[in-house]
């Protein structure tokens, strides 16, 4: 056995630098290759560089990922250099059989880009069966009749391989009576007969010993023995004879089991026991013995198993028909096998990957499909296509290969798989098919921009918000996967300064809340607008812009504001003269508030909390205007006061009380003694009760002092008129002299035009020096008109140093003379 091997791998190393030379040779295809190899090859065995045939550069090696694409994988490539490289033991004989040419055939895959290439590997035979005998002694028995040159077949031997390696010749030992020819099968196999040289004998010798031997073509040869007992017999000199020295027949692969093939016959002139035949397989494998079944008595041929036109087209069987009398003939049957349609096709799916990009270009290859089908012929051609409405089509490469390539626009939001099914048909009758089916994911890329739920938001809220709650929500939705549909969200502009923009508001980058940083205030900021952006984190990254107005809207957080009456600079409320004639609907004096607060909430009404003589006075509830609503009577008093509450139109409601304290006088001196003699307080409480004590003496010393002032300014105007002279002053605030009081902008002046004597030493009152620019036009002379009008601005906006004042018109009862209203600061209640 180890004589054996050795041989083997000597003739194998033999044999090597000519397979690589005849590689070498071979006609080299863009994308078929051809080589030859001896079977029995060692694992790791070189066969040829197949980068380098393939003309791939060995920089592209690790890239191209060489791999095999076949059943059963006999090689397998080098990742290092491209060489193909033996993986398994390849014996011939298991699998091409008897064939003269065997040809392994296979794909080789290379990726980026996917393409494949078609292998041929023809496997040479080597000597590595010898051949055998199936029986190790072989028993003849011959009559002594037999003539010279007479011929008995011997039991052929079975040598696996093929070519020159298969059995070639056999010999015979050494004796007088035989000699052995060969002769050769129809299919070329060879069988040995007996041949007799000398007339037989059996009285001199009844059994004769003889070795056969069967040697094959192979280097070295290999051989093996049988012994061949021949037995002298008594005459039977008539042998049997078959109609037909070959018989034929051609059956249909996969014939029931049991079903008849054919019937030999053969005849034998003798009568008796040397007459009767029996029939027998000779010079038969034991596969063919498996597969068909010879009637010894009868001759009939029938199947004992299945048969396969794709293991093998046809078979050649060798029958002997012997006599009672040890006489034998023999005759050969051929048995041919037709091809029927039944194999389906076998569908091979080789893909890089079961993922594809949806922005993949028309006519990338998806998958690399190779269909077989082992029927031949018609029986054997296929067609492949797909079934469905795919983007995707079928491209024939090759006889028996395709591509599945890219037909139309891939969208992963609308179709993220694709299940397809692959059909391949063959042509016979019936036709035979096979499904394969591929399920093909579709790779997401950032082709789609976050979209918005809305166009444009508009949110609502309310002023004095808490700090830190969220106002409003933005939302954009992105059909993408993973970080390319994942959003987040800014503020990129805004109507707000950017420095203040981040105490205002800021948005969740994840969620899109827009939170207020800050408690807003609708009388500061009642409206902003933000333009926010939803990014993907894609690459390139993709996005969207979408305004955010945001209104402010007004809580009555802000009561009312009296801006006139105001409070004097000491604290005290301001007088307002009414003649003593006035008539009903006298406009007497004007309350003016203000609300910062909008809408219903700054909607101001007035109403009369208090009066001192109800039904004088009427109040307009939306103008805030006193009016007379009677004329003074004698029992009314001079002093008048009323308690006005200002109410806003809020829920609930805020308000603000203003005193008015109105005077009934003609003329300005009637008031001026009851303001000359009182001091000047310099605290309220000390001012109550100074003037609770004081209150009867002061009010009898004003009167008089009124009444003499009055008298004496008479006398003074009827003795010197060119000594009058008309000044204008403002008695409403206290100034020091030689200065305007500054009004800030948005305030009310209240001016009057006072008529006194020029030198008078009993007043007590400080006049302005106005230079006469400074004096309005209107106010120039007090004579040049028996009324004037005080104009008022409703301007809501004041600071705690100015004091915006309406004053209505007043009529003055005496038409000739200069009669002023005069308002002045007044402690306590009068």
């Amino acid at each position: 056995m180890g004589d054996r091997l050795g041989q083997k791998g000597l003739a194998g190393r033999r044999r090597m630098p000519f397979l690589f030379l005849l590689s070498l040779f071979c006609p080299v295809l863009p994308e078929q290759v051809r080589y030859t190899i001896p079977e029995e090859l060692a694992m790791g065995s070189l066969v040829g560089n197949l980068a380098k045939d393939l003309g791939l550069g060995m920089r592209d090696l690790p890239t191209r990922n060489l791999r095999i694409s076949a059943q059963k994988k006999f090689f397998t490539v080098s990742t290092e250099n491209g060489d193909l490289l033996v993986s398994d033991r390849i014996d011939r004989e298991q699998i091409c059989g008897k064939k003269s040419t065997c040809v392994l055939e296979f794909e080789m895959v290379a990726e980026k880009p996917l393409n494949f290439f078609h292998i041929s590997v023809v496997i040479q035979d080597i000597n590595d069966n010898p051949p055998t005998f199936s029986q190790n002694i072989t028993e003849l028995e011959i009559s002594e009749l037999a003539l010279t040159g007479a011929t008995f077949s011997l039991e052929s031997a079975q040598d696996f391989d093929v070519g020159v390696n298969s059995l070639q010749q056999y010999y015979l030992s050494p004796n007088p009576h035989f000699s052995l020819i060969q002769k050769e099968n129809p299919d070329g196999s060879r069988y040995p007969e007996l041949v007799v040289k000398t007339p037989l004998d059996r009285e001199e010798q009844s059994c004769h010993h003889l070795v056969l031997t069967a040697v094959d073509g192979g280097d070295p040869a290999r051989s093996c023995t049988t012994q061949v007992i021949v037995v002298v017999a008594d005459a039977n000199d008539n042998p049997p004879v078959f109609t037909q020295d070959v018989y034929r027949a051609t059956v249909q692969e996969n014939l029931p089991t049991g079903s008849s093939v054919l019937s030999v016959m053969a005849t034998d002139l003798d009568e008796g026991v040397n007459a009767e035949i029996t029939y027998a397989f000779i010079n038969t494998g034991n596969v063919v013995r498996q597969l068909f079944k010879l009637d010894s008595k009868t001759g009939e041929l029938t199947t004992g198993g299945e048969l396969d036109f794709e293991e093998r087209e046809s078979y050649t069987i060798g029958v002997e028909a012997k006599d009672g009398g040890r006489h034998t003939a023999h005759c050969k049957i051929q048995i041919d096998i037709l091809d029927e349609n039944d194999n389906a096709p076998e569908v091979t799916l080789d893909s890089e990957s079961k993922h594809i990009q949806e922005d993949a270009e028309l006519g990338t290859v998806v998958a690399l499909i190779k269909i077989r089908d082992l029927d031949s012929g018609f029986n054997g051609e296929v067609f492949c296509q797909l079934k469905g409405k795919f983007p995707f089509k079928i491209v024939q490469d090759t006889q028996n290969t395709y591509k599945l390539v890219t037909d139309g626009a891939l969208d992963r939001e609308q179709t993220p798989e694709y299940n397809i099914t692959i059909t391949v048909t063959d042509r016979g009758k019936p036709p035979l098919s096979s499904n394969r089916s591929v399920t093909l994911n579709i790779i997401d890329v950032n082709d789609n921009a976050p979209v918005f739920q809305q166009p444009f938001y508009l949110v609502h809220i309310a002023e004095n918000n808490l700090p830190g709650a969220s106002i409003a929500q933005v939302s954009a939705f992105d059909p993408d996967l993973g970080p390319n549909g994942r959003v987040s969200y800014s503020i990129i502009a805004s109507d707000l300064e950017p420095r203040a923009l981040a105490s205002y508001v800021s948005v969740s980058a994840q969620s899109g809340v827009v939170f207020a940083q800050r408690a807003f205030d609708h009388e500061q900021l009642r409206a902003f607008e933000l333009t926010l952006q939803a990014r993907d984190q894609g690459s390139p990254t993709l996005s969207a812009n979408v305004s955010l107005r945001v209104l402010v809207g007004d809580r009555n957080d802000n009561a009312p504001r009296v801006l006139y009456p105001a409070l004097g600079p000491d604290g005290s409320a301001l007088f307002d003269t009414v003649p003593r004639a006035a008539q009903p609907g006298y406009l007497v004096t004007k309350v003016v508030a203000v609300d910062a607060d909008s809408g219903h909430n700054a909607w101001l009404s007035y109403h009369v909390l208090q009066a001192s003589e109800p039904g004088l006075f009427s109040l307009g509830l939306r103008t805030g205007e006193v009016r007379t609503a009677r004329a003074l009577g004698d029992r009314d008093a001079a002093r008048q006061r009323l308690l006005v509450a200002v109410r806003d139109g809020g829920q609930p409601p805020l308000s603000a009380t203003a005193t008015l304290l109105l005077v009934f006088a003609d003329s300005l001196q009637e008031v001026l003694p009851d303001v000359s003699d009182r001091p000047e307080p310099s605290d309220p409480q000390a001012e109550l009760q100074f003037y609770l004590v004081l209150a009867l003496a002061l009010i009898s010393v004003l009167f008089l002092l009124a009444v003499i002032l009055a008298v004496a300014l008479s006398l003074r105007r009827s003795s010197s008129p060119a000594s009058w002279g008309c000044f204008q002053t403002n008695v409403c605030s206290k100034t020091e002299s030689g200065v305007l009081p500054n009004f800030s902008e948005g305030t009310l002046p209240y001016s009057y035009n006072l008529c006194a004597a020029s030198h008078s030493s009993k007043t007590e009152f400080k006049f302005l020096n106005i230079k006469p620019e400074n004096i309005p036009p209107q106010d120039l002379l007090c004579n040049e008109a028996s009324w004037f009008e005080s104009t008022s601005n409703a301007d809501t906006q004041m600071n705690s140093n100015s004091v915006s004042l309406q004053q209505g018109r007043i009529r003055s009862e005496n038409s000739g003379k200069c009669s002023p209203t005069l308002s002045f600061s007044t402690n306590g209640g009068l």
